[in-house]
């Protein structure tokens, strides 16, 4: 890759996308702080210059803008205005008062429920079988060329590690388990020494089979 030359998984994507997950929303607009509707829930896809109130759309009348809203403390925006701009397609979509979102950043889970068989590609966040991803973010990163490179160097080094364990480790331990067994003496040996050991017991006759002369 030359100098000066744009890094390919960027020009995948629209150049807002970055950005707006980067954003802080629903903190209070700086210029319209007196006003009950200065809550910054808005971004401007065409000026890219941060998260904007409601009134401060009057000055982006003829610019792409979509609506940020909260769900459990995350950023969400509805399918119906970003699939306009962006493919969504393998992200986990939700239906939030009535309406389909998509979350804007990875949401880590720390440890999948019991069941699950389907976890987002970068986060394990678990998902429905159909979806790779749980949040645009998370599309992003898993889709990038050095994601996927790396995921394909862990799978190799699991599978090496697996192919050693089988190879050598599993009959290792195997040896180790039957070295620790007790040798069995041969069965002929015992029947001998036994048979020997009841050669050697005298027998006596009762006393009612002995004849005295006289």
């Amino acid at each position: 890759m030359g100098a000066g030359r744009p890094d390919e998984a960027d020009n995948r994507w629209p150049p807002w996308l970055k950005p707006l997950l980067g954003e802080h929303f629903f903190v209070q607009c700086k210029l319209h702080a007196d006003s009950h509707k200065s809550e910054c829930n808005m971004y401007c896809l065409d000026c890219m210059n941060g998260a904007l109130c409601s009134l401060c759309l009057a000055h982006h009348k003829d610019h792409r803008y979509i609506q940020i809203r909260r769900s459990s403390y995350h950023d969400v925006t509805r399918v119906s205005e970003i699939q306009k701009y962006l493919d969504i397609s393998g992200v986990q979509t939700y239906v939030i008062n009535s309406a389909k979102v998509v979350f804007i950043n990875e949401r880590p889970q720390p440890r999948p429920g019991k069941g699950v068989t389907n976890t987002c590609e970068v986060c394990d966040r678990s998902l429905v079988d159909s979806f790779r991803f749980c949040s645009l973010g998370c599309k992003i990163v898993g889709t990038s060329k050095d994601f996927q490179k790396k995921k394909r160097h862990m799978a190799a080094m699991a599978s090496d590690s697996e192919d050693s364990y089988s190879s050598s480790g599993h009959g290792k331990l195997n040896n180790k388990v039957q070295s620790f067994r007790p040798s069995t003496p041969p069965p002929t040996s015992v029947n001998y020494r036994t048979a020997k050991r009841r050669k050697g017991i005298p027998h006596r006759a009762p006393m009612g089979g002995l004849i005295i002369q006289y």
